[in-house]
């Protein structure tokens, strides 16, 4: 059985980067890519790719790293190392879900990120958490009108930030940002996600290699 992430941390102020998951069964995942280049070579890019970037994070001590899974009943899938915390993400949209993780989460700042940059490393997190000093929110932009990451500070309110997105369209990560209007925001560099055929050409490859950290990710 699994650790549960709010058993292991409540109380406890951390640092903490939830990785939002879905457990890899051919016709469930990256389905849009599949529709280019096949579902059994979508399914393993997604499983190289999950794979590469929880391992490369979890390892980074200044932070706890957990996983939010679903379907909720693959909880205890063995996709990944049992070592690492998980809970459910439960019911509803995409916004609701992740809301769900920044509302009950544990004291401290909280970072969400999904599966799709092959390119994440720790370095891009240390400087989200950095960012996270002067800022309320964190976002990392991704080059489709999306993000790749976003943070909160958690220092008091938490803001409703999903009402009305339109998801997975040029408009997501503005109509993101229109629900935090009135708090301080921090950009990152844009990164490539995976999403299809095209993408996959330019820079699929990485999604099946670890990736060395680099030594500077200043916003753009």
């Amino acid at each position: 059985m699994v650790e549960r992430l709010h058993q292991k941390t409540i109380g406890t102020w951390r640092r903490r980067v939830i990785v939002m998951v879905r457990d890899p069964v051919a016709g469930a995942v990256k389905t849009r890519l599949a529709r280019g280049i096949g579902t059994a070579r979508a399914t393993s890019v997604y499983r190289h790719t999950s794979g590469n970037v929880i391992a490369r994070l979890a390892a980074d001590q200044r932070w706890d790293t957990g996983l939010a899974v679903t379907p909720d009943p693959s909880v205890n899938t063995t996709s990944w190392s049992h070592r690492i915390p998980r809970l459910t993400q439960g019911t509803g949209d995409l916004g609701r879900r992740m809301q769900r993780v920044f509302d009950t989460s544990p004291p401290g700042p909280v970072i969400i990120i999904g599966t799709d940059i092959p390119e994440i490393d720790p370095n891009h997190i240390a400087y989200a958490f950095a960012a996270l000093g002067p800022s309320d929110v964190v976002f990392g932009p991704a080059d489709d009108g999306g993000y790749w990451l976003i943070g909160l500070a958690r220092n008091g309110r938490i803001p409703q930030l999903f009402h009305g997105v339109r998801w997975s369209s040029e408009h997501t990560l503005a109509d993101t940002q229109a629900n935090v209007a009135d708090l301080r925001v921090t950009h990152l560099s844009v990164l490539d996600d995976v999403d299809d055929a095209e993408a996959f050409s330019r820079i699929g490859a990485l999604g099946g290699r670890r990736i060395l950290p680099v030594t500077d990710y200043r916003s753009n």
